[in-house]
């Protein structure tokens, strides 16, 4: 026992490790307890025992180890380390535990196995146990399949690879041992339970009885999908989710479980690849070409045999392709076409996707051959070519297919169409683009009207697949022409059809229609079905039938046409019917004559023939009266064109007839529906009229019309046709000049350009110049479309013509073809989306690559060719290589089919000879430009090869091979290079310059790219491994590469792919991951598809809009001539204007003119962005030199070349110096009439002037100097700002030029200085000049400093950068200077910097010298003796701020803030008048001229005024308290400080930049929640307001649709934007200072920011609303309520103005309305009414009732009638004196709506209440009713009328009226004529001088409008007379206001930014104000405290007295 003891005390590792069986038993206990009491998994705990795992389970005592068994579970369950046990425990379990007889210990061993398993080291357990299968012991067998079966049966086939598994399963099958057969039959039925089917291929070849065994478990199994019962540790939370929804009773999660894993198991993945190439047999290649047949059919059965292995090994399969081609193609028997086609088939089926790089070279033949009739042929060529149209995509065979649909064999055409269907069925939305799409139409649409019936039926099938697969929307356009009844026949035919998508899913015989599958079916599904036996498999098709209604059909007619991209331009796209009148049938003449009869008068029809020409003429101009009238529906267009043609018709001698009849023709073919038929009668008469000179004009228009009713393609080919057919040469010319210009307007698409290039030789060689002039410039026109490619097809003409063609085509070069400006827009009309036309111009540009003519060169590469390519000396490979070359050069453009070429090339890029590789190179990138992008087959063969060689070591070959592969990408697009697994194979190869390079070309192309094909998945797991690579380059490659490749994949994917990865990589890559994502670029948007297009006129046409919006006055100035270069720039030609006078008919003359006609720069959309990038990417060299070099000047010229017209460009850069003054001054003159083209290439422009600094010549210098005045006086009145590339690369050089030593120069220098001020930032120029300061020249370093004085005391301390200590410090130290002129500017800006900052610039400079401190303290003391004016500019830093907050915004040129930056800047170039400084309202202006002038002899009759009591009338203004604060001049210097940095922070709060402006509303916010400080904000509010609604407005417009811009960056800036509002409006006396304009605009930015549907979107946006509701009650709440309500009132208009405004907009406005309604009653005593009456007045002028009522929604009236109504509810009949400011109350729809709710509310009372007037405030005591006066007044009136009693008649009314002062007698005169109102008015006014005893005044004084003429008229006068003499006019109701007669305009709302204005101004001017503001209130308020006031109750005889006396006087 003593043996006992001692083991006793160890450790319990020791124990374990013991050799005595009971200790390690007892250790194994121990063990056991310990890892069941460790709770943390984490625990440290359990790495100790790492070590004693693989013990634990391979215990040699049975006993133990069963105890060990299960202590090692546990282990394994809980610890976070047991992962890195699995090889050895596993191993171990296999070996010593599966075969230990105790079933107990197996279990265990199995137990262990899943537990592994579940802790996510599945692959090495399964590796593990597949290696057991291997096992000599039986039992050992069985266990490995039992622990298989269990693990799929519980984890199911997405954790257990099934694949390696499957591939044993033969095997076992054949076991001697039942035991395992039998295990094998329960693991196969469980395989069978998760992926059906796909199991059959690979167990086809098991022992049949076992299979039939199988087949009979198989059947017993239950069909609804499996779903794993245990998870991994990682899917726990999924567990207990199924958990929760099977107790609900729900199984939902099966159904998408079983879409999301049944297609991924795929029979061909479980498939082993057989190799069979080298199993062909030794002769094969030679018996294939045996005479004898029986031979070549031998050679065929051996592949067939071969190839119906089901998967087949990838490999070169290139000879074997092309020898079964041969035999399909050229074997005369059809037996071994089928056989041949059924090999063609299987290797289709074998290879899948890698077969793809063949398919181009099979396709056409395989097409061709279906010419054979017989069905076996047939058949077997269908088999092929859908088993080969699987392995490739319909878009890399489209041009192979295409081209075959025009062969004249009906059979041919069927099948192909049919070929098509099938394809179809194949594709989803997404992979039948429109591009595709669109040929596809066209071609079949041909077919449709074909005359063989079976051709018309396998159309109308194509047809009806593509509209089921990408519905109608997709291709209504292109069935635009077809008649109903066809049209009908084609949705037949889609309700018919089945796709293939959704076959998986259908197999598993639910009713589980394909919707979950189709993303991935398109890859696997499609492919995956198509074992041999499946080909012909649409079992589970009728699920797809759900009959569409055939409601649908007829109705939806009219939409065909809708959008505008049916190719061809001019398409007339009218209403739906009509464009079948294409094919109108052709009448007979009797038909006409009745048609035409029933439409046009009698006698117009009798006269068309009359020998009287004036008949004809009168009856002509009948003819066009009645079509002018005419419905288009109704027109019969041929009738009436027949009519013209008839007798004399087009032989009408009379030329005002023939234009007339002409000009009808125009007229017809642009009203009405206008056939062909019927142009086919005129056109031949337009074309033998064009000549003409009197008529061509008509005859071009009617031309044109025509040509836009049938488009221009087929016009153009019928009119030149007919024009080269007759021998007129002034109709030839003229025909080519008309078609010349159709081009520009038309556009280009849909023409012949062989037809056309035949025409133009012959014109060519004609012997009339005119017809050669016009020949060239049509070829000029061609040119801007088709590109330099155009040249080649004259190159054969004689010298001298060659070289005008190319003069002709030089001045086309660079630029891009206008946009076409007819045939379009009707489309447009007809609703395009915005992508679809975006794409058009794209297509426009493949059709004319289509279009050029292409060589065959197949016959040239013949088999020497290709053996001397392939020999083995290498000047003979040379050779070869040499003649491929010539080959391609000679033949310009060629076929796609280059026969052997291919295969001879890709041997040599890998050539040992590094030259001729890189020749092989060059030659493949001549193949790329020759073949265009039918390339694109040849990708998978050749151009993967080519990525090959970038693993190249030598660079120059490196860099060959990325041009190549540029090249190709260019013509072939992404995707081919994308698809399948080439190119992560050549990533996978370890070769670092091959990985760099190719990581590198992804990271380019990628971010371009919308989609990316599914494979790019397989590149990532070759990514990671790059990430880690030895290879430092590699590493930063594939680093830059990542984020791109998640932009396509999605994080989430390239995460999982991780999960192979060991563990250190895993977290690594999964870091870098992480850092990507937040760097992840957005997908590129649609419309920049800039899939560029070989042909160079093409790639540019893409862009055209842009360039439309130059303005058209050129056009009309430049000399007649259709100069392309002109047609350019305006984007538009000037169509019918430029129609006629265009065409000379001989230009030789006018050469030198031509040359330099049209503009000198071109705008190049996106080229300015794109050289900053060039830059800074580093791709050209940084603008930074001491002395230019010439690769500076070469760069230059490079980059000019594209924007600047040529000729202009040779002056430029010539070398003699007159050349540039010459240059100068046409920049000088072009520079207004160009300003977008200035602006687009203003870097280079300026770049230039840089090197016109460095030139000697003086007179270039000032002539540059003056240019640069004029630039920058325009930029800043375009709102321009300066980007840092075009300022770093300017100012420099400039400021190098202040140091001139000519005066004048250096003052232009400096002006140019200041005026770039105003278009770059003061603050950024600060450092640039600084720098100049160090210069070595003395005179530039004083002139550098003076300009900084400048800058300081225009702008304040805080332009000095980086911060004004450092920047006093450098100046300071020039004081020391040797130079008497820099020391005096230093001292001179230091003293300018002590005035605006007073003593603490000691503290700034820091220590000085002593003697330079005495130079310095002594010009301080003499500058202070004079005036200071140093707060004045100390807030005028304000405007440059401004500035700069818009070029932060990087709003560069009109940016969404656009409004804003333009009033900025009227703002800046009006600051120096001082009345802009206060803010007056418009009502006080009007007058002051007149005031102005008559001050003096006012101001002498002052005494009279000052008897009356006038006192109390100053006692309740308080209207001008906030205006004196504004402009408040005193004060003191600290103040006028905290307001410059007030202004500082406000200008950053609209910065572009989030974090500066959320910086700068932190800081304001701290001054407003402070109460002591919030004061200091006071006078800032409404500059604070609009910096505010300027950070909306960006945010809005710009921040917004930002994707790189985090959302949570937004929401923070909006968070900190409510709450500073909301800390503002809290406080009630900031918030009253804000106007009305302001108020407006931001009321206008919260309402939009409450609708924006993208916040809603955001986490936080409710919350946003939430706080923007709360900000909005605020403002209505807190403002000054007249404001407020007025700005409502003002949006509300403007809003319901506005078109583009949503209803919803209005309806928020009218919300606020209501509220300030609720509000009324509590604030109506604050409100001045009279301007909200005069508002309200606007408003019904703007809309009368009758306009309101037509609104959608009543809201509006009903919001205006109650906001009337509360306000003479609470005003009562006062109300009626608030209209002063209204100009012409008689016109007011208000004063009457408010007369009547005055007497409609009297009427309810029955009493009328006391009413007060502000003329005599005399009270009405009768209370008598409304029907009385009315009589009463009648009455009088009545007497007026009469001549008795007129007199006494006026008395009366005289009388009425000065009782009741208030009478309305309006209505009575209104009715009555305007003599007898003035009558009565004139009779008024003598009855009232008569009483007042003043003898008669002249008629013509006083009033003559209408307007009652009573005391209220004197009484006004006198309030002018009294302001202006300083007296104010108060009353209690309300502030003062000007008199009616001075009739002010009606006062718009002033705009928020006219507000900032003038504050600004007011800062400006405060200091002089303070001056001029003593003398004004001296003669203002001159004794006002003295003056006394009448009381308001004076009366009024007094006041007229008063009047008379003023009038008196002044006479």
């Amino acid at each position: 026992m003593g043996d006992d003891s001692e083991w006793m005390k160890l450790p319990v590792d020791q124990k374990c490790e013991h050799k005595l069986w009971k200790a390690r038993l007892s250790g194994y206990e121990e063990a056991l307890k310990i890892f069941q009491k460790i709770k943390d998994e984490k625990s440290p705990e359990w790495s100790k025992f790492l070590g004693l795992i693989k013990k634990l389970v391979t215990d040699s005592n049975a006993v133990v180890q069963l105890k060990g068994l299960e202590a090692a579970l546990v282990y394994v369950e809980n610890a976070h380390v047991a992962g890195k046990t699995t090889g050895e425990v596993v191993s171990g379990v296999v070996s010593k535990v599966f075969n230990q007889p105790k079933a107990k210990a197996k279990e265990l061993g199995i137990e262990i196995c899943l537990m592994y398993i579940e802790i996510e080291k599945g692959e090495a357990v399964q590796e593990e146990l597949l290696k057991g299968l291997d096992n000599k012991n039986p039992k050992i067998v069985v266990a490995c399949i039992e622990t298989l079966r269990k693990a799929l049966s519980e984890f199911g086939s997405k954790i257990i690879l099934l694949k390696p598994i499957i591939k044993v399963l033969p095997k076992l099958f054949e076991s001697r041992e039942k035991a395992v057969r039998d295990e094998a039959k329960l693991i196969a039925v469980e395989i069978y339970r998760w992926i059906r089917d796909a199991l059959r291929p690979p167990l086809q070849n098991i022992n049949s009885v076992q299979l039939k065994e199988l087949e009979e478990e198989w059947v017993k199994l239950p069909t609804g999908a499996p779903k794993p019962s245990r998870f991994l540790r990682s899917q726990q939370e999924l567990e207990a989710k199924l958990e929760q929804q099977q107790s609900a009773g729900g199984d939902a999660e099966g159904g998408g479980d079983d879409g999301d894993e049944v297609p991924q198991i795929d029979a061909y993945e479980l498939l082993e690849a057989v190799e069979i190439l080298s199993k062909l047999p030794k002769d094969f290649y030679d018996k294939i070409e045996a005479k004898k047949w029986q031979e070549r059919k031998e050679a065929l059965e051996a592949v067939e045999v071969l190839v119906k292995n089901p998967k087949l090994e990838a490999g070169d399969y290139a000879d074997l392709v092309k020898a079964l081609k041969k035999v399909v193609g050229k074997d005369t028997n059809v037996m071994l076409v089928a056989l041949a086609a059924k090999c063609l088939t299987g290797l289709a089926v074998g290879l899948r996707k890698k077969f793809g790089q063949y398919a181009g070279h099979v396709v056409p033949t395989i097409l061709e051959k279906f010419k054979e009739k017989k069905p076996q042929v047939v058949q077997a060529l269908q088999e092929a070519i859908d088993a080969i149209f699987l392995t490739t995509t319909l878009q890399n065979i489209s041009e192979d297919v295409l081209a075959v649909m025009d062969n004249k064999n009906p059979t041919i055409k069927q099948q192909t169409s049919l070929f098509i269907a099938r394809s179809f069925r194949h594709c989803t939305a997404s992979t039948l683009p429109k591009s595709l799409l669109k040929p596809f139409c066209a071609a079949l649409l041909k077919h449709i009207n074909d005359s063989a019936p079976e051709v018309r039926d396998a159309a109308f099938e194509a047809l009806g697949t593509a509209l089921k697969v990408v519905g109608e929307k997709a291709v209504n356009p292109f069935l635009a022409d077809v008649d109903k009844l066809k049209l009908d026949k084609i949705k037949e035919c889609s309700e018919k059809v089945e796709l293939v998508h959704g076959k998986k899913a259908g197999l598993a015989a639910d009713k589980k229609e394909s919707k979950p599958v189709p993303g991935r079916t398109a890859t696997s599904g499609a492919a995956g079905d198509k074992d041999t036996k499946d080909i012909s498999a649409p079992k589970p098709g009728p699920l797809k039938k759900a009959p569409t209604t055939k409601a649908g059909g007829p109705p939806k007619k009219g939409k065909p046409a809708a959008p505008g991209s049916t190719g061809s331009a001019g398409t007339k796209n009218k209403k739906g019917p009509e464009t079948k009148e294409i094919v109108e049938p052709e009448l007979s003449i009797e038909v006409c004559e009745e048609k035409a009869s029933a439409v046009l008068p009698a006698t117009c029809i009798q006269l068309l023939d009359s020998s009287n020409w004036k008949e004809r003429l009168a009856c002509m101009e009948e003819f066009q009266k009645a079509v002018e009238l005419m419905d288009r529906t109704e027109m019969p267009c041929q009738a009436l064109v027949r009519m013209l043609a008839k007798k004399p018709g087009w032989k009408e001698t009379n030329f005002q007839v023939m234009q007339m009849k002409l000009h009808i023709v125009a007229l017809i073919a642009q009203k009405g529906n206008f056939s062909k038929t019927s142009a086919q009668i005129v056109l031949d008469g337009l074309v033998d009229k064009i000549g003409d000179v009197k008529c061509g004009n008509n005859a071009k228009e009617a031309m044109t019309a025509i040509a836009e009713a049938c488009m221009l393609p087929w016009t153009a080919e019928q009119v030149m046709s007919m024009a080269f057919s007759q021998k007129n040469p002034k109709n030839q010319s003229e025909t080519l000049n008309w078609l010349s210009n159709a081009i520009k307007e038309f556009g280009f698409s849909g023409l012949n350009v062989k037809a056309f290039i035949s025409n133009v030789k012959t014109a060519l060689a004609a012997t009339n110049p005119a017809v050669r002039t016009s020949a060239i410039t049509l070829l000029g026109v061609m040119y801007l479309y088709v590109g330099p490619s155009l040249r080649m097809f004259f190159e054969d003409e004689k010298p001298a013509l060659l070289s005008q063609i190319d003069a002709e085509f030089e001045k086309m070069q660079g630029q891009s073809p206008p946009a076409p400006t007819r045939g379009i827009s009707k489309h447009s009309i007809s609703g395009t989306d915005e992508g679809e036309d975006g794409d058009e111009p794209d297509e426009v540009g493949t059709d004319v690559v289509d279009l050029l003519p292409r060589t065959e060169i197949s016959d040239k590469i013949t088999s020497e060719l290709v053996s001397k390519i392939s020999d083995k000396n290498w000047k003979i490979r040379k050779e070869g290589l040499d003649e491929v070359a010539g080959i391609i050069n000679e033949a310009k453009f060629i076929q796609p089919n280059i026969g052997e070429l291919p295969t001879a090339l890709k041997g040599r890029l890998n050539d040992s000879n590094k030259i001729l590789v890189q020749q092989t190179l060059n030659i493949l990138q001549q193949l790329a430009v020759a073949m265009g992008p039918n390339i694109k087959q040849h990708v998978k063969n050749l151009g993967i090869p080519i990525i090959t060689v970038l693993g190249d070591s030598k660079n120059n070959v490196r860099a060959a091979a990325l041009a190549t592969v540029n090249a190709w990408a260019e013509q072939t697009g992404m995707k081919e290079w994308l698809e399948g697994e080439d190119l992560s194979e050549e990533l996978k190869k370890e070769n670092p310059f091959l990985r760099q390079e190719l990581l590198g070309w992804l990271a380019e192309k990628l971010p371009t790219l919308r989609s990316t094909p599914t494979d790019l998945i397989l590149c990532v797991p070759h990514l990671y491994s790059c990430l880690e690579d030895r290879n430092g380059d590699v590493r930063k490659k594939a680093q830059d590469a990542l984020p791109f490749f998640m932009m396509h994949l999605g994080y989430e994917k390239m995460a999982k792919a991780t999960g192979k990865l060991k563990p250190t990589s895993k977290d690594q890559v999964l870091a870098m991951l992480e850092k990507a994502k937040a760097n992840m670029p957005a997908k590129p948007a649609a419309s920049a598809k800039a899939s560029s297009k070989p042909m160079g006129g093409s790639a540019p046409a893409k862009f055209q809009p842009s360039s439309a919006p130059v303005e058209d006055s050129v056009s009309s100035t430049v000399e007649p001539k259709p100069d392309p270069k002109k047609a350019k720039a305006l984007g538009v030609s000037s169509k019918a204007k430029s129609a006629q006078g265009k065409k000379v008919p001989s230009k030789t003359s006018l050469k030198e003119d031509e040359d330099k006609s049209g503009p000198i720069f071109i705008v190049v959309p996106n080229g300015k962005e794109q050289r900053m990038k060039d830059e800074k990417g580093l791709k050209v060299l940084k603008w930074n030199f001491t002395t230019p070099r010439d690769e500076y000047i070469e760069q230059l010229k490079t980059q000019m070349s594209s924007c600047v017209a040529k000729w202009l460009q040779d002056e430029m850069f010539h070398s003699d110096f007159q050349h540039h003054n010459k240059a100068l001054a046409v920049m000088v003159d072009h520079l207004e009439s160009e300003k977008e083209g200035v602006i687009g290439c203003l870097d280079l422009i300026l770049k230039w002037l840089t090197l016109r600094f460095f030139d000697t010549n003086t007179s270039v210098l000032m002539k540059a100097l003056e240019y640069l005045k004029l630039l920058f006086t325009l930029l800043s009145e375009e709102e321009y700002h300066l980007t840092e590339n075009e300022a770093s690369s300017f100012i420099p050089y400039l400021i190098l030029k202040v140091g001139e030593p000519k005066d004048v120069i250096r003052k232009d220098v400096r002006a140019i200085l200041n005026r770039m001020c105003l278009v770059y930032p003061a603050s950024k120029m600060f450092p640039f000049i600084m720098e100049g300061t160090k210069s070595k020249n003395s005179k530039q370093r004083a002139e550098c400093l003076e300009e900084l004085g400048c800058l300081v005391e225009s702008y304040g301390m805080n332009v000095c950068q980086p911060t004004p200590g450092k920047a006093l410090k450098e100046i300071a130290i020039h004081i020391g200077d040797r130079d008497n002129a820099v020391r005096n500017a230093a001292l001179n800006t230091i003293v300018t910097v002590y005035n605006v900052h007073g003593d603490q610039v000691f503290k700034l400079i820091g220590t000085l010298s002593e003697k330079d401190m005495s130079m310095l303290e002594e010009r301080i003391k003499r500058s202070a003796k004079r005036p200071s004016a140093a707060p004045v500019k100390q807030v005028e830093e304000k405007p440059p701020r401004m500035q700069s907050i818009n070029s932060n915004a990087n709003m560069l040129r009109k940016g969404p803030a656009e409004d804003m930056s333009s009033k900025l800047n009227q703002a800046r170039s009006m600051s120096g008048h001082p009345e802009a400084a206060q803010i007056v309202r418009r009502e006080f202006q009007l007058d002051l001229d007149e005031i102005e002038n008559d001050n003096g002899t006012v101001r002498c009759e002052m005494p009279e005024l000052v008897q009356h009591k006038l006192d109390d009338i100053f006692e309740p203004v308080l209207i001008p308290e906030p205006k004196i604060r504004a402009v408040s001049p005193h004060f003191d210097d600290m103040h006028s400080n905290t307001a410059s940095t007030i202004n500082f922070i406000i200008s950053q709060v609209a910065s572009g930049d989030i974090n500066t402006s959320i910086q700068a509303l932190t800081q304001i916010d701290e001054v407003l929640r402070q109460e002591d400080k919030a004061e200091a904000m006071s006078g800032h509010i409404d500059q604070f307001l609009i910096a505010t609604f300027m950070q909306l407005r960006l945010i809005y417009n710009t921040h917004m649709a930002d994707e790189k811009l985090e959302k949570d960056e937004i929401i923070k800036l909006y968070s900190c934007i409510i709450g500073n509002m909301i800390s503002l409006f809290q406080i009630e006396s900031l918030a009253r200072e804000a106007s009305t304009g302001v108020l407006k605009d931001l009321m206008h930015g919260l309402i939009t920011l409450m609708l924006d549907s993208r916040i809603e979107d955001l986490e936080e946006g409710q919350q946003v609303i939430r706080s923007v509701n709360l900000l909005v009650v605020k403002v209505l709440e807190k403002s000054d309520q007249t404001n407020i309500l007025s700005a409502l009132l003002v949006l509300l208009q403007d809003s319901l103005l506005a078109t583009a405004s949503s209803p919803k907009f209005s309806e928020l406005v009218m919300k606020c309305l209501w509220r300030m309604v609720r509000l009324l009653p509590d604030t109506i005593n604050s409100i001045n009414l009279d301007r909200i009456l005069l508002d309200i007045h606007i408003f019904m002028k703007v809309f009368p009732k009758e306009k309101l009522k037509q609104c959608k929604s009543e809201f509006p009236i009903r919001t205006l009638k109650t906001l009337l109504h509360t306000l003479c509810k609470l005003k009562g009949p006062k109300i009626l004196d608030h209209l002063t400011m209204i100009d012409n109350k008689n016109e007011s729809e208000l004063e009457a709506h408010l007369c009547r709710m005055m007497k409609h509310s009297m009427d309810q009372t029955g009493s009328k209440s006391d009413k007060e007037t502000e003329k005599g405030a005399s009270r009405i005591d009768e209370k008598s009713s409304k029907a009385k006066v009315n009589d009463f007044l009648a009455e009088i009136f009545k007497k007026i009328g009469s001549k008795e009693n007129t007199k006494e008649g006026l008395a009366e009314l005289y009388e009425y009226k000065k009782k009741y002062s208030d009478a309305d007698i309006e209505p009575f005169l209104k009715n009555s004529s305007q003599f007898f109102q003035s009558y009565v008015e004139r009779g008024l006014r003598v009855i009232e001088m008569e009483r007042e005893g003043k003898g008669r005044i002249p008629a013509s004084t006083g009033n003559t409008n209408g307007e009652e003429v009573g005391p209220s008229v004197y009484l006004e006068r006198l309030k002018i007379l009294r302001q202006r003499c300083g007296l104010d006019n108060t009353k209690d109701e309300r502030p003062p206001l000007t008199s009616l007669l001075s009739k002010p305009a009606v006062p718009p709302v002033a705009s928020s930014t006219d507000m900032l204005h003038s504050k600004l101004s007011q800062l400006r001017e405060s200091r002089e104000q303070h001056q001029h503001s003593d003398l004004d209130s001296n003669q203002t308020h001159s004794s006002g405290s003295v003056t006394t006031s009448s009381s308001s109750t004076a009366n009024i005889d007094d006041l007229k007295k008063r009047l008379e006396r003023i009038k008196s006087s002044r006479k």
